[in-house]
């Protein structure tokens, strides 16, 4: 198994997930309901850590649920843990095996908090704590660099939020994203060709607004793991109130900009970062207007509400680092000074 096939194998991950796992989702959804939740406290590293900023928006956004992100050395270094009654104590873990992350959850149950896991390892340290364990079910990952196993929470969140909406409009858009992933993965050969020119690239910015202010994150992450790229993430808007400033000819911008209600403030940056700043702008969107701006433009499907986006975004963003550290010359296997698993306290 490589990184290369366990990209390719998503859709079929994601179908099994949907499959096996909505009930399970449904049930949990009760539980959350019953026990009167008002917040969520959310724990997690990593790629992980960028699934939680999907929860963020999505709970918010469909669910009215405000969504706090822990800071586990106020469980672990200060010992000083705050009050969780009454929240969601909420633990995503690719590998359910990081102290800390384990921490929050321990402590959310002995305070009596509701806490439930989002983990691909249902026998885990984490899992083992969790009154609740939603498995991602993404099956073993062997590249060190997170891509099923970080799509399949961000489904595993998105079913939950639709099963405590019980909107079944949420239904039918989820049940698509096997097949849109799918359509992004046809874009393989136009990426592989489009990582050339960017083979020299030591830094660059990643743009994205809304629920894909997760996917500006994923995608900074991969290109800082795989391809050792200075790559920050911003929101548009953030972008906007300083770092502007470091933009000049030339200069690489990465922007994730799918149709939504955040497309007309980032079209309005890109426009002046294009025009103005005369920067190379790469942007993933199925929008007409953008993809015109951009040197190098990669469509994504037309039809996907912007909250199911990304699930679907993410994909060629992640093909895009697979091919951009081939071109650079670097072993996508084993990325220097990393392994699968981290265990922080």
């Amino acid at each position: 198994m490589s990184l290369r096939s366990e990209i390719l194998e998503q859709p079929a991950v994601l179908g099994g997930l949907l499959d096996s796992q909505w009930e399970a989702a449904t049930g949990m959804a009760a539980v959350i309901r019953e026990r009167g939740v008002r917040s969520v406290f959310l724990a997690a590293r990593g790629s992980s850590d960028n699934a939680g900023l999907y929860a963020k928006y999505l709970f918010g956004a469909v669910n009215r649920l405000p969504v706090a992100l822990a800071a586990p050395s106020l469980f672990t270094t200060y010992d000083r843990a705050p009050d969780l009654e009454g929240q969601l104590v909420l633990g995503i873990s690719q590998s359910g095996e990081s102290p800390d992350i384990v921490s929050v959850i321990t402590e959310g149950r002995r305070q009596g908090a509701l806490t439930l896991a989002i983990t691909n390892e249902p026998a885990s340290p984490l899992a083992t704590q969790a009154e609740l364990v939603l498995q991602t079910q993404a099956g073993a990952e062997m590249a060190i660099a997170a891509t099923k196993t970080y799509t399949t929470q961000l489904l595993s969140i998105a079913m939950l939020s639709a099963a405590l909406s019980r909107s079944s409009d949420m239904v039918g858009p989820l049940r698509r994203v096997p097949e849109l992933v799918a359509e992004t993965l046809d874009l393989d050969e136009r990426i592989e060709a489009a990582a050339q020119r960017y083979r020299y690239m030591n830094q660059c910015v990643v743009l994205g607004r809304g629920f894909n202010y997760a996917t500006a994150y994923e995608w900074s992450l991969k290109l800082k793991e795989l391809a050792y790229v200075v790559a920050e993430p911003y929101s548009s808007a953030d972008f906007q109130h300083g770092p502007v400033a470091i933009v000049s000819h030339g200069f690489p911008v990465l922007a994730v900009a799918p149709e939504g209600a955040v497309l007309s403030d980032l079209r309005g940056l890109l426009e002046r970062l294009v025009n103005e700043h005369r920067a190379e702008l790469l942007v993933l969107s199925n929008n007409s207007e953008i993809l015109d701006l951009a040197e190098t433009a990669l469509v994504l499907p037309a039809e996907m509400p912007e909250w199911i986006s990304p699930l679907v975004s993410i994909v060629p963003a992640q093909l895009f680092c697979y091919h951009l550290t081939r071109a650079m010359g670097y072993d996508t296997e084993s990325p220097r000074q990393l392994s699968k698993i981290t265990r922080t306290l």
